[in-house]
């Protein structure tokens, strides 16, 4: 297959392995929100089309995202635009703001970690599910159960606001220091993150995008968004450790300068093809 030419093998797996409303979370933050202006219903429709997202799949995850408070409708006629809530616009761009500064620059580290120690029943699965999450957001790791690591020693503040929202601040302690040089720490990250699976999905990315070309409007739009919805997913994959910690040539910086790179040079035609949509639907009765 020649340079420039997505695989389409891959492309339909990941696309279709993907939720519907995740892709429409991805359209959302990328076209709406900067505009801050509703999205037509045919707008979203042909848009998650392109992604081989079938039309009732698309307006059942509108309607979820309305139902989750992140989206608000308002007839007009027949047509239905949608715009963010509050809720939706504060949760898209912090996920915007995580998404383009993830990786764009070095990370210096001290030596420190920050060390937590929660322990909550197995009985309590939605609360260790919610406390998983949003650590992991946050960039910690597991290494065995009721222990989360972190090279960041500078988490306290945001690591102390999921665990008194969550209501178990009684039961945590935390720490931050220096390892004493008992114990391996190549060891101890193999433990708390599965970097393997983080290479290889960062490989993959490198494969898809870094000779891939879009010579239309169309392809630029399909392009920029399937690129931002693979590269949306590293920030909470990837913990981001300091060279340090890294036993060989880590491909996340490569594939960061890739992701950057074909951004800036789709955004323009991706916007406009995007205004095109719109347009179109506006007129539509």
């Amino acid at each position: 297959m020649s340079p420039g030419v997505p695989r389409p093998l891959n492309r339909r797996r990941e696309v279709g392995s993907a939720s519907a409303r995740s892709l429409l979370l991805t359209v959302l933050g990328e076209f709406a929100l900067p505009r801050d202006e509703g999205v037509w219903t045919a707008s979203v429709v042909e848009a998650l089309g392109t992604l081989d997202v079938e039309e009732r799949a698309a307006r059942q995850a509108l309607a979820r995202a309305s139902a989750e408070g992140l989206l608000v409708s308002e007839r007009h006629g027949r047509r239905t635009a949608w715009s963010l809530t509050p809720r939706g616009s504060e949760l898209l761009a912090d996920g915007s703001t995580r998404i383009y500064a993830f990786m764009r620059q070095p990370r210096a580290w001290d030596g420190r970690w920050f060390v937590l120690t929660l322990s909550i029943p197995e009985s309590q699965r939605r609360l260790r599910h919610q406390l998983r999450t949003q650590l992991t957001w946050l960039g910690l790791g597991s290494p065995t159960s009721g222990l989360w690591v972190s090279p960041d020693a500078d988490l306290t503040k945001e690591v102390d606001k999921v665990v008194a929202g969550l209501g178990l601040r009684a039961q945590s302690f935390a720490w931050v220091g220096p390892t004493s040089g008992i114990g391996d720490e190549s060891r101890l990250v193999r433990a708390a993150w599965d970097l393997e699976d983080v290479e290889t999905r960062y490989l993959d990315f490198l494969g898809q995008f870094e000779e891939r070309r879009a010579d239309s409007p169309a392809e630029t739009f399909l392009a920029q968004i399937e690129l931002v919805h693979e590269w949306r997913r590293f920030p909470f994959l990837d913990p981001d450790l300091p060279r340090e910690l890294l036993d060989h040539s880590w491909p996340g910086p490569r594939a960061a300068s890739v992701f950057h790179e074909r951004h800036a040079q789709w955004h323009r035609h991706a916007q406009q093809e995007w205004d095109r949509l719109q347009a179109e639907a506006a007129t539509k009765t």
